[in-house]
């Protein structure tokens, strides 16, 4: 069964993480989101919050494949936490040119410190390369509607912790 690896920071889950979620369980039998986390950094979301707003997430679009997905937290190496994981390979979006640039680099650095996994590009949907966390969050924390960038669970979550 071959396990896809995608990881990130998710806070928040957006669209975009959605529709590369998606397109990886498309392409693999099992998935497991890492989120990324450090101590240094102070998320909106708590690790907890993110996983469940990224199950309730796919539960939206892709009932039938929730037991196919896993959720983890990793503070080392994306690709030590891979291959805890037991995957095959590194899934990572694509919106544009400045995104391909670095995810080269970095596909070219993880080739070299583990040949056995292999990177895979995903392009993000039209629609969802605009969108980024951070922007959701700005947006968000200055009584914005993001509703055209998160999932329905997201968007709860986020007029939740601003009090809407």
């Amino acid at each position: 069964m071959a396990t896809a690896f995608y990881p990130g920071s998710f806070d928040p889950v957006t669209n975009g993480h959605l529709d590369v979620l998606v397109q990886a369980l498309n392409l693999a039998e099992r998935l497991v989101v890492a989120i990324g986390t450090h101590p240094g950094k102070t998320p909106l979301f708590s690790y907890a919050e993110r996983a469940d707003l990224i199950r309730a997430s796919l539960d939206t679009v892709l009932p039938n494949r929730a037991g196919d997905l896993k959720v983890v937290s990793f503070a080392d190496l994306a690709i030590d936490a891979a291959r805890r994981a037991g995957a095959k390979f590194l899934v990572r979006g694509l919106r544009d040119g400045t995104d391909f640039d670095y995810e080269m680099q970095m596909a070219g650095m993880n080739a070299q410190m583990a040949p056995e996994l292999q990177t895979v590009f995903l392009p993000a949907a039209a629609t969802s390369r605009p969108i980024t966390a951070t922007l959701v969050r700005q947006i968000a924390a200055m009584g914005g509607d993001v509703s055209a960038f998160v999932p329905g669970p997201v968007l709860a979550a986020l007029n939740s912790k601003y009090g809407r």
